[in-house]
């Protein structure tokens, strides 16, 4: 039995792991690489592995980058079967056409800049891939081939997010192995905690944010109060946050919401201007069972409140273009939320050289994408093929994070009843992987590898 990484292995992105037991060739997760030309040439490249041969994926969740590549895989031949949650399969029919549109635009663009740029996959391809997605719930066992059991809990991550568990062989000989997928920090709203694991022979576990804590979700909403104040009150500019479509975007809309009905701002205009968001929200609310109990009891009361944020969604590209003509007193909130593709592009251009402008940055920002060159300190960002100055204020909100943190991670593994016999880092760049190893070390006494781009190990 092998495994080979070939994606988030010392970087963040590109989530895709191939099984392979001798009688058994299969996927957990088939992700696009995300942040800048060097990840987007890997899209292209040819899979390390032939489609065809693929006997079945398991999907985590729906986020592009464990998700993104599936059109691909499909159109270049893989024929079998994609398990997955209910929502995420919802989710995913939404997520990947969208993905798709973006490359068409971003290809057209480069035509009229005699540029080259290649999509990866057709609107069609993404279109397809649902049709061969099975949906598994939380808890359920199945068996996608013989001698594999499997079985998926919930990761507390976004909506439908998974870990995956794994029973490889039979009877005493059976090993497993668990693949985390991105795990969320707990006490977070509207998803639950992640599941406990008890026990793994071989454990992937993600380490984006694998070398520090996140700030304290109270002191990230006071800040955010703060922030909102000054910005909208005092310098009576725009807001824009970069949000990623599913997840995140619901989660600020939701803590707008707390903070409105604590009285703590008031009268707030917030444009969501994503088409996908939009589509996601409606998903949302459509899985209130996933819902932990907070967010739940909410979403049933809908109970009016004063100074409730005005909130609306614009329906069309005419509506996200009016939204520049918008001078202050108003918060934006659109995708992508690493700044690399979507309509916020357009109101970054428009906006960042407004010095009464504030960026608010509330996602985790891969190396080489927009996003992080913002967070960075940049005087001026390339955008659309034109220099932008930035005198927009960028402010960071880590403590926002859907990911769990250092500490959060240590908890987690401290549920695992006995050491794995093989520890692999994944999804995190590699010196925030090493800094997880050494207090994993430290505080657990375990042994932790951090694998190559394309390595292949023995299980």
């Amino acid at each position: 039995m092998q495994l080979t990484f070939c994606g988030a292995a010392r970087q963040v992105t590109g989530s895709c792991f191939l099984f392979e037991d001798g009688a058994n060739r299969f996927l957990v997760d088939c992700g696009m690489f995300q942040g800048g030309r060097t990840t987007r040439t890997l899209n292209l490249e040819a899979f390390r592995f032939d489609p065809h041969a693929i006997d079945f994926v398991i999907l985590t969740h729906a986020h592009i980058d464990h998700s993104g590549l599936l059109p691909r895989l499909c159109a270049a031949g893989f024929s079998g079967p994609i398990y997955t949650t209910a929502a995420t399969r919802d989710l995913i029919a939404v997520l990947l056409p969208d993905s798709a549109h973006l490359q068409r635009m971003e290809a057209e663009r480069a035509v009229r800049l005699g540029r080259e740029y290649r999509a990866a996959y057709s609107v069609a391809d993404a279109e397809a891939v649902p049709a061969q997605v099975r949906t598994v719930a939380y808890g359920e066992s199945f068996d996608p081939a013989r001698g594999v059991r499997a079985r998926l809990v919930d990761a507390g991550h976004i909506l439908g997010s998974a870990i995956v568990e794994l029973w490889i062989g039979t009877g005493g000989r059976a090993r497993k192995i668990v693949v985390s997928g991105d795990l969320g920090q707990p006490g977070r709203p509207i998803v639950r905690d992640p599941a406990a694991v008890a026990e793994a022979d071989v454990l992937l576990l993600e380490s984006t944010y694998g070398n520090r804590d996140h700030r304290p979700l109270e002191e990230t909403l006071d800040e955010l109060v703060n922030i909102l104040n000054h910005a909208l009150n005092e310098r009576r500019g725009m807001v824009i946050v970069p949000a990623f479509a599913l997840g995140r975007t619901q989660e600020f809309l939701y803590y707008l919401n707390q903070l409105s009905r604590a009285g703590r701002v008031r009268d707030l205009n917030v444009f969501v201007d994503s088409p996908m968001a939009t589509e996601v929200t409606r998903i949302t609310a459509r899985h209130l069972e996933l819902f932990d109990e907070e967010a739940s009891r909410l979403a049933r009361e809908a109970r009016p409140a004063p100074h409730l944020p005005r909130l609306r969604f614009t329906a069309d590209v005419a509506d996200s273009m009016a939204l520049n003509r918008l001078e202050g007193g108003a918060i934006i909130v659109a995708a992508s939320g690493m700044c690399d593709g979507g309509r916020i592009r357009h109101h970054l251009k428009h906006h960042l050289p407004n010095p009464r402008t504030t960026v608010i940055m509330i996602g985790f920002q891969a190396a080489g994408t927009l996003g992080r060159r913002l967070v960075d300190g940049a005087e001026s960002v390339r955008i659309f093929g034109e220099d932008i100055p930035v005198r927009a204020r960028v402010a960071t909100l880590g403590g926002f994070s859907a990911h769990a943190d250092q500490s959060a991670l240590l908890a987690w593994l401290r549920q695992i009843r006995k050491a794995p016999q093989q520890l692999f880092l994944v999804h995190g760049e590699e010196d925030v992987a090493a800094a997880l190893a050494a207090r994993i070390k430290e505080r657990l006494g375990w042994h932790a590898r951090i694998p190559q781009h394309g390595e292949t190990v023995p299980l």
